[in-house]
């Protein structure tokens, strides 16, 4: 190789670069600016906490599926756990509502504490509201540990999370919709066994709604009737009424149970003059005897029963599906100019 003349061009130094010269004609590019003389702090780290509470993603997905969430929605919801991590605000947002649900557990009759639409204002905010339950269900799990219930009763109780977010998806929303329904299962008020679920309720005054606050008088049951569980089936009914017998005294004696009640759109006597005689339904009805009602003349609950069977309250009746006699019957009444009504009923212990 030859020695470089000490004339010759010199190669470029890079700590001398300038960026590339502008094209023929052109002036070249400004230069990068002077570094400051000040030394520059770095960016502050994001800040990323999992919420109190919740598993990591491994164990959150086992979580998920030990309380029966759909597995198309558990993406969305690991995606919902990052940006708690991410949102410190939002993170304390559900941390507070965490303690409040959380010391919540083993009481009966208070104030649920949370609305349909929590968290207020946040996209998606329906997932969080889901992600609160699974948070809440350790501390669900150990009361009953506490109480003695069955592991069984457990699973099948806390699998409501599930069903609710399948009924949502049916609906056409994802996650929770009404998470005030399932802080019943999860402080330990309701209780599935087998077909159907039993809610605990103090005596009522006697002038107060049974609907809102149970029997006058008397320590009940309230019945519920969940979705996805299959025929209402005579002998499913006296399955789980049978086990709610055993089950209420073993568990909480100091609650002297008196009566079952019932308040549902499927007590509507109205019911009998649309359906088959024999039909599941009527069996199911006829096991209640009415309770009055104190507030005057009742008030339509149209859509309550569109709401359950059909999930769209708002299509025309004309395009609803008539697949079932229950179908039918609910389309053809209204059609007539009828309406539907929630009744009450009751049931001896």
């Amino acid at each position: 190789m030859e020695p470089r003349s000490p004339h010759s061009p010199q190669p470029p130094n890079p700590s001398d670069a300038q960026g590339p010269p502008g094209p023929p004609g052109r002036p070249a590019p400004f230069p990068p600016p002077a570094p400051s003389a000040e030394p520059q702090e770095p960016p502050a780290p994001l800040e990323t906490r999992l919420p109190a509470g919740l598993p990591s993603d491994e164990d959150l997905v086992e979580e998920l599926l030990a309380l029966a969430v759909p597995f198309e929605e558990v993406n969305g919801l690991l995606a919902a756990r990052v940006r708690l991590a991410r949102d410190a605000g939002l993170r304390a947002l559900f941390e507070e509502m965490l303690r409040d649900q959380a010391a919540a557990v083993g009481t009966l009759g208070g104030p649920a504490g949370i609305g349909p639409g929590w968290p207020a204002g946040v996209p998606d905010g329906e997932r969080f509201a889901a992600l609160l339950f699974v948070a809440l269900a350790p501390h669900t799990r150990a009361l009953h540990r506490a109480l003695g219930v069955p592991p069984e009763v457990t699973r099948s109780t806390l699998a409501d999370l599930g069903r609710q977010i399948v009924v949502g998806r049916w609906r056409g929303r994802a996650g929770l919709g009404n998470p005030r329904w399932l802080t019943l299962h999860f402080r330990g008020e309701l209780f599935q066994l087998g077909r159907l679920q039993f809610q605990r309720r103090r005596p009522a005054g006697p002038d107060t709604g049974a609907e809102r606050t149970g029997l006058p008088g008397e320590w009940s049951l309230q019945v519920h009737i969940p979705d996805h569980c299959g025929p209402l089936s005579p002998g499913a009914c006296d399955r789980a009424l049978d086990r709610a017998r055993a089950f209420f005294p073993r568990h909480f004696p100091g609650e002297p149970y008196r009566g079952f009640a019932l308040f549902s759109w499927l007590l509507d006597p109205q019911l009998a003059d649309r359906l088959p005689e024999g039909s599941n339904i009527l069996r199911f009805q006829q096991r209640f005897a009415p309770l009055g009602n104190p507030d005057g003349p009742p008030v339509p609950e149209d859509t309550n029963p569109l709401r359950y069977v059909f999930g769209d309250v708002g299509r025309p009746l004309g395009s609803l599906p008539r697949d079932t006699a229950l179908q039918r019957a609910l389309v053809d009444h209204l059609r007539a100019g009828g309406h539907w009504y929630v009744c009450g009923g009751r049931l001896p212990f």
